[in-house]
């Protein structure tokens, strides 16, 4: 659950958020893909749902594509961690502590980020994944990979 394979570039931009374990800090402007990052909160029963994709996906496909979540507007620091080793994701997690990403990430999770390798957002997927087989189709479509 580390941050330290997130993959970093350039200079220092962008909001900057603090990973979850404490130990670090990453600039989202900094981060590098092949790259998915998922937003969510432990309150959102939508991004309950689609967790279990993720986690199936990170499982088969972390060595191609780097996965990060981003964990937004928690009433404590503790519900967002709990819901990390509950629900078993053993991603990066950055956490926005005091709501600042909502307007850059928009109002509403879950939403998922696909970044290239030069740090540009190429899509964003508003609302909840719906299967493994849709996250696949979306990080081949615009990641440009060849995922099972």
């Amino acid at each position: 659950m580390s941050c330290d394979s997130i993959p970093l570039g350039g200079e220092a931009s962008g909001l900057e958020f603090p990973c979850l374990d404490g130990k670090s800090s990453i600039h989202f402007g900094q981060m590098r893909g092949p790259l998915i990052v998922n937003v969510w909160g432990s309150w959102c029963a939508p991004c309950k749902d689609e967790i279990p994709i993720i986690r199936s996906f990170y499982s088969k496909y972390q060595a191609k594509v780097h996965v990060v979540g981003v964990d937004v507007e928690e009433a404590k620091k503790s519900d967002g961690s709990d819901f990390v080793i509950s629900n078993g994701m053993t991603w990066p997690i950055l956490v926005d502590p005091d709501a600042r990403s909502r307007g850059f990430f928009g109002m509403g999770v879950p939403v998922t980020w696909f970044i290239d390798d030069k740090g540009k957002v190429l899509y964003k997927k508003i609302g909840v994944l719906n299967s493994e087989q849709e996250l696949r189709d979306l990080a081949n479509n615009y990641l440009h990979l060849t995922l099972g």
